[in-house]
């Protein structure tokens, strides 16, 4: 789908790589209407934007935040590419996490996400084409140590893309699933940044996940992991699973060191 051709709803519009995708989707001749829950953020992000963009102000996680966004979106003309980037991570042992935190992030990464892509189907299907973009992560399809509960609400949301892309076969909606690595957001911290760093794992930059991910959607790509050797390790994770434990048993001495907080 070629950009100047898009009407996209872009949920996780101020993060990382929301951001970088909304500059891009703009730039490229998309219109775009950006989700968001911070209020100044997302003004600042939509001046940047310029007139190819609207915004609404709105937490996902809420019916109400859910139905303002799909009123939104209706206002909008309709849309034609819905891209779901809105997400929470928490980097510490399962240990450490209290329960508003776990259910927090699953409420957000998951159950949000399915409950407004549900919703928004219907303005899908008017569509004589659409795009359902996803964005997971390489967590998943590998379960990481530090990052249980947020490898749990990945691995749900590949199989959502995998079951919705199945269920839409006989429909004009194409369902795409993007996985990134570790990249250089504010969604990683200073000491996932310091672990990442101390074990050699490479980190990339939001914008070239963005430009990727745009190349994804001009192709209709239906998968895309991003990440070398990451993706390597995604495959053999699925061939050869006790290798990687293997791995990363190895390496568990320094993640626990770092999600404990002790750089």
């Amino acid at each position: 789908m070629q950009l100047p051709d898009c009407r996209v709803l872009l949920t996780g519009a101020t993060g990382g790589i929301g951001r970088e995708l909304a500059l891009r989707l703009c730039t490229g001749g998309a219109r775009v209407l950006l989700v968001g829950r911070q209020a100044p953020r997302l003004e600042a992000l939509l001046a940047e934007c310029g007139e190819r963009a609207e915004a609404v102000c709105a937490d996902i996680a809420s019916r109400e935040g859910r139905e303002r966004v799909v009123q939104a979106a209706r206002r909008f003309g309709g849309i034609n590419l819905l891209i779901n980037a809105a997400g929470i991570n928490h980097f510490s042992l399962l240990e450490q996490h209290d329960e508003e935190a776990l259910a927090a992030l699953v409420a957000l990464n998951v159950t949000a996400t399915l409950q407004l892509t549900q919703r928004l189907l219907p303005l899908l299907r008017q569509e004589p084409r659409a795009l359902l973009v996803n964005l997971g992560s390489t967590f998943g399809s590998i379960g990481y140590p530090g990052f249980a509960a947020y490898c749990a609400s990945k691995f749900a949301l590949r199989g959502f893309s995998e079951a919705l892309r199945r269920e839409l076969a006989d429909t004009r909606i194409k369902v795409l699933y993007i996985a990134p690595r570790a990249t250089r957001t504010g969604m990683n911290g200073e000491h996932v940044v310091a672990m990442n760093a101390a074990l050699k794992v490479g980190m990339d930059d939001p914008g070239w996940v963005a430009e990727a991910l745009i190349a994804a959607i001009r192709r209709e790509r239906e998968e895309l992991y991003l990440g070398w050797p990451e993706k390597f390790f995604v495959y053999l994770n699925q061939l050869l699973p006790r290798l990687v434990d293997q791995a990363l048993r190895k390496q568990l001495p320094i993640i626990q060191r770092f999600a404990r907080g002790k750089s």
